[in-house]
């Protein structure tokens, strides 16, 4: 489970895409292996529902592997501890990567897995396996998004970090919000379609606890409205990063207490939870520590040292928005990786300005 990269990555491969759209609060279907919590009581292995898989989370990853499992005959139930769904995922307003697309080919871009693989690893890949799946999968995903969901992915950027214009998005202003919301309508419709049978999402559902059985995962535990209940299934983490936990015991003040201080533009769900349900079923963890710090966000005039700040999208210096240091001067390349951009933040004088005209 990794926290974040810096520079150029498919912000969404084929298992993991998603959206904040309005989800409404369902009741757990009777044909889901629920269980209210009894004292002692052990998961009902026997009763496991292998058909049914529990996607933890309901953003875009978590709403791509819903719609995944349902497109290859499985059944699904989203739980997502927010009273809406789409997580960050709604809130990208620069687009999602690709490489090799439909688009991309239409339009005559020079593109390949190899370039894009390149960029990747400039970018701070440590795990070039991992890196090659994300790459040679954002092609496919990109097409898959337009095939599948008849969303719009025709227009094509050049962002920092990137050597050929491979971040789509379509003439809506909000991309992440439109894709996302894509893929949670589809759930709905089948959640509607179905009786609640085959897809339902669970909304204010805080999931607490993986349910183990001689070491493997068979269910979770969430509470919703003061109840706690259990849900049997495979389960799929896609809970999202911890960047807005500023506790003590929090993973951000365990591994970068650096960067505490800082204001952060997540969402407030993003705590880390799935990351801690899994360690503590024994669940490995790799990259903690490389958590992105983007350099541009929207100040408020006023409440400028504000801890929760809208985010600057990258799309605004792609183009052709300026970065000027307090003495007004331009101090690094805008097209440049975020750690970079950051970088150069670092070594020059505040307060820093983004130019748009």
């Amino acid at each position: 489970l990794a926290q974040g990269l810096s520079g150029p990555r498919c912000e969404h491969t084929r298992l993991a895409r998603v959206y904040e759209g309005l989800c409404q609060a369902g009741e757990p279907h009777p044909s889901l292996a629920v269980m209210s919590k009894s004292k002692g009581s052990s998961g009902p292995a026997a009763n496991f529902p292998a058909d049914t898989a529990i996607v933890i989370g309901g953003g875009l990853a978590g709403m791509t592997a819903a719609n995944t499992v349902l497109e290859l005959g499985g059944k699904v139930v989203v739980l997502d501890k927010s009273s809406f769904c789409g997580g960050n995922s709604s809130k990208a307003t620069s687009g999602i990567n690709g490489c090799a697309t439909k688009t991309q080919k239409a339009q005559g871009i020079d593109d390949s897995n190899e370039l894009f693989l390149s960029d990747t690893l400039k970018g701070g890949a440590k795990k070039p396996e991992i890196a090659k799946v994300l790459v040679h999968e954002s092609g496919p995903a990109v097409d898959w998004l337009m095939d599948t969901f008849a969303l719009d992915l025709s227009l094509v950027a050049r962002l920092g970090g990137h050597s050929a214009p491979r971040t789509h998005r379509g003439k809506e202003r909000f991309p992440g919000m439109t894709i996302t919301y894509a893929l949670i309508q589809m759930i709905e419709k089948i959640q509607e379609n179905t009786g609640g049978n085959m897809a339902q999402i669970i909304t204010k559902a805080r999931a607490t606890d993986l349910i183990s059985n001689n070491g493997a995962v068979i269910g979770v535990k969430y509470e919703r409205q003061g109840a706690e209940i259990k849900v049997f299934g495979p389960v799929i983490l896609a809970t999202g990063g911890f960047g807005a936990d500023f506790t003590s015991n929090s993973l951000l003040s365990k591994y970068r207490p650096d960067l505490m201080h800082l204001p952060t533009s997540n969402g407030e769900h993003c705590t880390g939870d799935g990351i801690k349900m899994g360690e503590a079923v024994g669940a490995a963890t790799i990259d903690l520590e490389w958590v992105q710090v983007h350099p541009t966000g929207l100040v408020k005039i006023g409440d400028e040292d504000a801890k929760v700040k809208f985010l600057a999208a990258e799309a605004l210096r792609g183009v052709g928005g300026l970065l000027l240091n307090a003495e007004g001067d331009r101090f690094a390349n805008e097209l440049g990786r975020r750690d970079y951009v950051t970088g150069e933040m670092w070594k020059n004088k505040a307060p820093f300005r983004l130019v748009l005209n």
